[in-house]
């Protein structure tokens, strides 16, 4: 493909917020032989066919086009990991363009997030806080009480793909033991490597850090990963017809069941979706105690409605979907797209690329 031809792609930007100046003169020095568009469109809203016919490639959250005007477009790129919000769209089911996601960006702020919410309830650092505000020193041995760190302590990562194993490689630093638990068998080396998007200098690109590997998608495999006596469950799951509401009360059981002697009991975090955990079964774990504590960064439904049980939960940390939010976010994604473009000029296989009939 010659330097006309390239010329004359554009990449087109449909977003729901203006993009920075900053940003564009970043992407237009990243891809130096394609024009950049842009175009600001409220979250779910059709982009407009005389936009969408003259781009080549699409970047974009919650916009697509209609199926008759695509007939440019190369690649569709979602600046998300997950895509269940829109899978359902008929650019899905009616077209074969190549769609890529941006799964492999979140790894170090979501990492980051995770450690923050552990160390926040180990460390009893809301009492601290709260201390500070009154302007109150107690720095007596009675606050000790409960309070633990995290060496030795073992994580389970139900869904170890790129944010899954950045958590596992920060926690490995903190000195807990990992295990991975994964939808297909990783019985090799060689199965276990991460084919797709990392953070240089982030991840487990080789899968060495696990103690052990587990697998499967039926609910004997689950349980017999949730008893290996663990203090914490992450949950890194994409949200499937399959996954959803993986977890409930007689998982949360069989989780508090196998906690190890003068261990707290676990700890659950979900950075994934709302929907993978029955959200009544977990308040209900919270208030008996069978989970000493929940970081949650994603609720069902979002927002979560100001009167909802689940605020007032005990031991429960909430954010509002906010866990990989960063000013890395986007020149990450796009250099997922200026991959992609080198790959499909090369012919080569693209990197996350969606499988259509999987969900992700």
């Amino acid at each position: 493909m010659g330097d006309a031809a390239l010329a004359k792609e554009q990449l087109l930007i449909a977003f729901f917020q203006e993009i920075a100046p900053e940003t564009l003169d970043d992407l237009r020095a990243k891809f130096p032989r394609t024009e950049i568009s842009t175009v600001k469109l409220k979250s779910g809203e059709t982009i407009p066919s005389e936009v969408a016919r003259k781009a080549t490639y699409l970047v974009t959250y919650t916009n697509l086009p209609n199926p008759e005007d695509t007939e440019n477009i190369k690649l569709i790129h979602f600046v998300s990991a997950g895509l269940d919000h829109l899978i359902h769209h008929p650019v899905f089911r009616e077209t074969a363009i190549p769609i890529t996601s941006s799964s492999g960006v979140h790894g170090p702020p979501i990492a980051e997030w995770t450690v923050m919410n552990w160390l926040v309830a180990s460390r009893k650092f809301a009492v601290t806080y709260e201390d500070q505000k009154k302007q109150a020193w107690h720095g007596s041995f009675g606050r000790l009480q409960g309070v633990h760190d995290q060496v030795g302590k073992k994580v389970g990562i139900l869904g170890y793909g790129g944010i899954g194993r950045q958590i596992g490689r920060v926690a490995q630093a903190l000195g807990m033991e990992v295990y991975a638990y994964t939808a297909s068998p990783r019985p090799t080396q060689s199965s276990r490597y991460d084919s797709g998007y990392i953070v240089p200098g982030t991840g487990d690109r080789e899968g060495r850090i696990p103690v052990s590997w587990h697998h499967g998608t039926d609910k004997a495999s689950i349980h017999e990963f949730l008893s290996l006596g663990l203090d914490h469950l992450v949950i890194s799951l994409p949200l499937t017809p399959q996954t959803t509401h993986l977890l409930g009360a007689e998982e949360f059981a069989l989780l508090a069941a196998s906690t190890p002697p003068r261990h707290a009991k676990p700890y659950l975090t979900n950075i994934s979706r709302g929907k993978v955990l029955d959200q009544d079964a977990l308040i209900a774990a919270l208030k008996s105690g069978e989970l000493s504590g929940a970081a949650l960064d994603v609720t069902d439904p979002e927002p979560l409605p100001a009167e909802h049980p689940l605020w007032e939960a005990p031991n429960v940390q909430i954010s509002p979907h906010v866990s990989a939010l960063g000013v890395e976010y986007f020149p990450r994604s796009l250099d997922i797209v200026k991959d992609n473009l080198g790959r499909l000029e090369r012919g080569e296989d693209l990197i996350n690329a969606y499988k259509r009939g999987r969900g992700y």
